[in-house]
C-alpha cells in the first residue's frame, strides 16, 4: 500500500507511471477474479484505493494525467 507521503515525493512522470502500472494489475486482477483463480480478493480494493490516492494527490499537484 502506497502512503501518501510517499506519494507526495514522487514527480509528475513517476506519478503517472505508477497509475499505469497499476491499472495494469488491476486488470489483471480483475480477469483473474472473474475466471475464479484470485486467492485473495482485498487486493483488488488495496489497488483500487491506490490508484485514487494517486489520482488524489495529483490533483493536488494540479498534475493533468489523461
Amino acid at each position: 500500500m502506497l502512503k501518501a507521503s510517499e506519494i507526495r515525493d514522487m514527480d509528475a512522470g513517476q506519478i503517472k507511471d505508477k497509475i499505469f502500472e497499476l491499472k495494469k494489475e488491476l486488470f489483471n486482477l480483475r480477469f483473474q477474479n472473474n475466471v475464479g483463480q484470485l486467492p485473495n480478493t482485498a487486493n483488488l480494493s488495496s489497488v483500487r484505493k491506490n490508484i485514487a490516492r494517486l489520482y488524489t494527490i495529483s490533483k493536488e499537484m494540479n498534475i493533468k494525467i489523461s
